[in-house]
């Protein structure tokens, strides 16, 4: 029976194991129940005269943009 060795006996190849990239476990995603009424970032695009509709009343466009969809939600339902 033929034992190999534990370590490479070629320098090249001992070289070559050790920048060798590991290859890496991840563990599984674990799902969370999303939390209501929680807000999430999020990147949207919408027409430059629709942002300027929301944004001419100052601050809190994003909120008023969040209102009209939850309304346009709702009606639909």
């Amino acid at each position: 029976m033929t034992k190999t060795p534990r370590r490479p006996t070629n320098p090249l190849d001992a070289a070559e194991a050790l920048f060798k990239p590991q290859k890496k476990v991840s563990a599984p995603a674990i799902e969370r129940p999303a939390l209501p009424n929680t807000k999430e970032l999020v990147s949207l695009r919408i027409d430059s005269d629709i942002l300027a509709y929301f944004q001419e009343d100052g601050p809190g466009w994003q909120d008023r943009i969040n209102d009209t969809l939850r309304l346009a939600m709702k009606d639909k339902g």
